[in-house]
């Protein structure tokens, strides 16, 4: 990554230009995950961006950025206070399967656990 690249990482107020950035160099990126991860999870203060990131990352190759999505999530657990974007993870990352799965990945997934426990309480016990 090239210290331009950087600074206008260090600029973005929203996660938007971390996305693009993301979006733009995804066949390049793997060195840079860590600083993109960090920018993206600094700047997205709705946890819009870093949903958006994380299902982009899963599609690409969940396994491939599988750390990468997994702090990507977490943090827009944390950020994404009225569930507006997270419900969207669950089969995005999880498949489309996954209330099938739901108690098992419950007790194996420490973010699907906290994202589905926020979508679905009080229906489940989980």
């Amino acid at each position: 990554m090239t210290n331009e690249a950087l600074k206008e990482l260090a600029k973005d107020i929203n996660g938007l230009t971390t996305y693009e950035y993301l979006a733009n160099h995804i066949d390049t990126i793997d060195d840079d995950m860590p600083v993109v991860v960090d920018s993206m999870i600094r700047a997205d203060g709705t946890g819009q961006f870093s949903v958006s990131a994380a299902r982009y990352l899963a599609a690409i190759g969940l396994e491939r950025f599988r750390p990468h999505i997994d702090r990507l999530v977490e943090a827009a657990i944390d950020k994404d206070r009225e569930h507006r974007y997270i419900a969207d993870l669950l089969p995005s990352i999880w498949g489309t399967e996954y209330e099938a799965n739901a108690e098992e990945l419950a007790l194996t997934d420490n973010n699907f656990r906290r994202i589905y426990k926020r979508i679905t309480v009080p229906k489940s016990g989980i």
